[in-house]
């Protein structure tokens, strides 16, 4: 299914991205800042699952941001949404198969630390699982 959904999306795009990113809620916005961008449902692409999280659009950006190629995944799948683990990491497996080699995930948090402020930039280190 993964070669069907880089068929599909190189069918769309000559991109060849070597930086992936998944955007969580509130950063829909970053993927319009791509030159050249090209966004593709994913209900168009074969395997990929739906994203239903609020503020999650569902596509899968691919561009240039300072002329660096990158493929940008805009919502994602969760685990809490009913699907499984393999459908959860389905993207960035495809993404690794259109030449990805790093990536960078993004999402929405919440903390108790009162020195972190709202919209601010924090990098998690580790979590409770």
């Amino acid at each position: 299914m993964i070669a069907e959904a880089v068929h599909e999306i190189r069918g769309r795009s000559d991109v060849q991205p070597a930086v992936g990113v998944v955007l969580g809620s509130g950063l829909g916005a970053f993927a319009e800042e791509l030159a050249d961008h090209v966004a593709i449902p994913y209900v168009e692409i074969p395997g990929w699952p739906g994203s239903t999280a609020v503020g999650h659009a569902g596509k899968l950006i691919l561009g240039r941001l300072s002329n660096l190629p990158v493929a940008v995944m805009a919502g994602r799948a969760h685990l809490y949404e009913g699907y499984t683990p393999a459908q959860v990491t389905y993207g960035v497996r495809v993404l690794g198969a259109l030449g990805v080699r790093s990536m960078v995930f993004t999402n929405a948090a919440g903390g108790i630390n009162l020195a972190l402020e709202r919209g601010g930039l924090a990098l998690i280190s580790d979590h409770i699982n």
